[in-house]
Order: C-alpha cells, then sequence, then structure tokens
C-alpha cells in the first residue's frame, strides 16, 4: 500500500476517562506525555495513536493519519480535489511533519511525513 494509515487520534474532553477505557478494554498500553496530557497509544501492532484532549473549546473528534513523502506535495492534490488545509504543516517536536485537512464531506484527516 503506498500510503498507508500510520497513526489515529481519539480527542476528547473525557480524555483521561477513554485513556483508561482504550487501555482496559483492548489491552493497550498509553504512556502520558506531559505537560499536555496527550496519552501516546501502544496497540501491540501498527498504528500507534494517541488520545488527548481538544486545546480550547472543541467538541473532540477522531482522526486518522495517512503517511506520504511530501505533505507540501500532498496539500496542494487535496486541495485540488476539493479539500481544505485545516492545520499546518507542523512539527512535532522529537517528532515528524504533520499536517490536517477537511475532506470534500468536512471529516478531518491528518497527514504524516514518512
Amino acid at each position: 500500500m503506498p500510503n498507508p494509515v500510520v497513526h489515529f487520534e481519539i480527542i476528547s474532553k473525557e480524555a483521561k476517562a477513554l485513556q483508561s477505557f482504550y487501555g482496559k478494554t483492548f489491552g493497550w498500553k498509553i504512556k502520558n506525555m506531559k505537560p499536555m496530557d496527550y496519552g501516546l497509544v501502544d496497540t501491540g501492532a501498527s498504528p500507534m495513536g494517541g488520545i488527548g484532549a481538544p486545546m480550547g473549546r472543541g467538541k473532540g473528534w477522531v482522526t486518522f493519519y495517512v503517511g506520504v513523502k511530501s505533505i507540501a506535495k500532498t496539500l496542494k492534490s487535496i486541495e485540488k480535489a476539493g479539500g481544505k488545509t485545516i492545520m499546518g504543516p507542523m512539527q512535532v517536536p522529537n517528532g515528524p511533519l504533520i499536517a490536517q485537512f477537511r475532506d470534500p464531506a468536512g471529516n478531518r484527516i491528518g497527514l504524516v511525513q514518512t
């Protein structure tokens, strides 16, 4: 598969409760990343994930991240195809370059430069 799903996020105001829920339900190992209280999820397989709280007043959402060779080129293709860039590109501290977009139906999807 040329562009696999490489990461997922579950963002909710109930992040701590969801970290506990998913950890207990599926046996996922969740490491809390201070000071953001973002739980880095190890599912034991690929993709890896995260569970955290929204910044500001956001309601929450679920996002999957697609691995791509060039975020800049991919975002241009997304815009031409009817999508809209909503975040990034942004360098995660000690991590990858990421971005997010909305598809034509309004779904939030992420990109990770691999």
